[in-house]
């Protein structure tokens, strides 16, 4: 299932948004979703990601973590709100959820970092590429179109 993200000015900066690569405690994305919570509560994330924010938008990266933590993202995002910190917050999904092995940890980070790079996600990554005016070359994985949009450096 395609999700559809309403296409934005490019870059699309939003101040305190971080990397998708940067990680908590050695989990790429974790940190991220946080973000996107503590923006959405303050009103300060475009009206277009609403449809991407949680475990409701399957296939979104929120849904992935969520999925792999087996975590109830609306008790996250309570959590979350309470002010705790990343750290905090990811002690709490590894008890309300599971602890990923360090191994599970491996796979999960190099899944997330690679996708869009020769899998199911390239044509979605390729569309959102073009949504911005930019060629399929520009960007090999999903992380680094969003680095890319979000007006950072692609990380190598």
């Amino acid at each position: 299932m395609l999700l559809y993200f309403m296409p934005l000015p490019y870059p699309t900066l939003i101040p305190g948004l971080r990397s998708p690569s940067d990680q908590v405690k050695g989990l790429v994305y974790f940190g991220r979703m946080l973000d996107k919570i503590r923006l959405q509560a303050a009103g300060k994330l475009p009206d277009g990601w609403q449809a991407q924010l949680g475990a409701a938008a399957k296939g979104s990266f929120d849904w992935r973590c969520c999925e792999f933590l087996k975590i109830d993202y609306a008790a996250l995002e309570a959590e979350t709100l309470k002010g705790c910190s990343d750290e905090s917050l990811l002690a709490w999904a590894y008890q309300n959820g599971r602890q990923p092995s360090e191994d599970e940890i491996e796979i999960w980070n190099a899944f997330m970092t690679k996708r869009g790079w020769r899998d199911a996600g390239t044509q979605r990554l390729h569309e959102r590429l073009a949504e911005i005016g930019l060629p399929p070359s520009a960007a090999q994985t999903m992380f680094e179109f969003i680095d890319l949009d979000e007006g950072r450096s692609i990380k190598s």
